[in-house]
């Protein structure tokens, strides 16, 4: 069944910071190591097979889509990982220069002081003085306690200076899609179309509870996991649903599919902010099906919140075979 929905998630805080001056950053002249999946050039089928997407988000038609060879990351960049960027470029995020950042309520660790306001129509976001990627819940957190979770309060610009520094760049939106899908071919989640396991477990993290205001963690709730903390898609990805956003490189349009190349799909020209692919920890059915592997969204570039990271991919110019054209 279709569903009716404006584009911005509801569980995805949407919160534009402003401009800011730009951090020049370059390419380090010692690459740093990653942990890659290399994927051959091929052809999927792109898009919702289920039609059980929102009609706005522009999930639709199902279409093929060739793709040259590229190497994507096995999981999303993590804290240890950015703190390696910033420590080699002193690069500050849009967040530390705006000053604050959007935190889930039952999250925050800051005093009443700093948080700034809720955000109008999703008070369980909260603006948080001090809140970046350093300190994913505010001022009283730090990202060291939590060095193999995935880096947040990033926004697109901050994830392209990330991307400029290690000699990648982000993935486009069925580069994403491509992988995420670990060659399944229309299946509805990355691992295949049943939510739970055998033992009745989620294969991702997403919310469960009573959302915004209790979440069956209780206390233990930490919103991020670390990465690999589920098991990975046929393509040995990690996290791919769940756990946090992340960014892609296109502009989004929901039109976009009816009439995007069929070999090597860059996004539109212009669009409604930037792509943004996978769910995060606060998506549910109940209100936000998301995290399914067809799922679009999107935000403005210079947006940022504690569910919103990235990962990396790269010409694999080891085995570069171009798509047949």
């Amino acid at each position: 069944m279709t569903r009716s929905s404006e584009s911005t998630p509801c569980c995805a805080s949407g919160r534009s910071m402003g401009s800011s001056s730009p951090v020049e950053v370059t390419a380090s002249t010692e690459l740093p190591a990653r942990e890659d999946v290399h994927l051959s050039a091929s052809t999927f089928h792109m898009g919702d097979a289920w039609d059980e997407g929102y009609s706005a988000d522009g999930e639709r038609p199902v279409h093929p889509v060739t793709l040259s060879a590229y190497r994507i990351d096995s999981t999303a960049v993590t804290n240890l990982e950015y703190a390696s960027f910033v420590a080699a470029t002193g690069y500050r995020t849009e967040s530390e220069r705006f000053g604050s950042s959007a935190v889930f309520h039952l999250l925050a660790r800051a005093e009443s002081s700093d948080v700034l306001g809720r955000m109008p129509g999703a008070p369980w976001w909260l603006d948080v003085r001090g809140a970046d990627w350093a300190h994913p819940a505010g001022p009283k957190s730090n990202w060291e306690n939590v060095p193999d979770h995935p880096a947040v309060h990033l926004s697109w610009a901050d994830a392209e200076a990330y991307c400029t520094w290690a000699g990648r760049r982000l993935p486009t939106e069925a580069e994403w899609e491509h992988a995420a899908r670990g060659g399944l071919s229309g299946a509805r989640f990355c691992w295949g179309d049943e939510l739970f396991d055998a033992e009745g477990a989620l294969r991702c993290n997403i919310w469960r509870g009573s959302f915004p205001n209790q979440h069956d963690d209780g206390l233990e709730f930490s919103g991020t996991k670390a990465v690999k903390s589920f098991a990975p898609n046929g393509f040995g990805l990690y996290e791919m649903s769940g756990n946090v956003w992340e960014w892609c490189h296109d502009w989004y349009l929901p039109k976009y599919y009816c009439s995007s190349p069929t070999h090597d799909p860059q996004g539109p020209k212009v669009g409604r902010g930037r792509v943004m692919r996978g769910g995060s920890y606060l998506c549910h059915d109940s209100y936000c099906n998301r995290y399914r592997v067809a799922a679009r969204s999107a935000a403005p570039a210079d947006s940022a919140s504690g569910n919103c990271g990235f990962r990396t991919v790269a010409l694999d110019a080891a085995d570069f075979e171009p798509a047949q054209r």
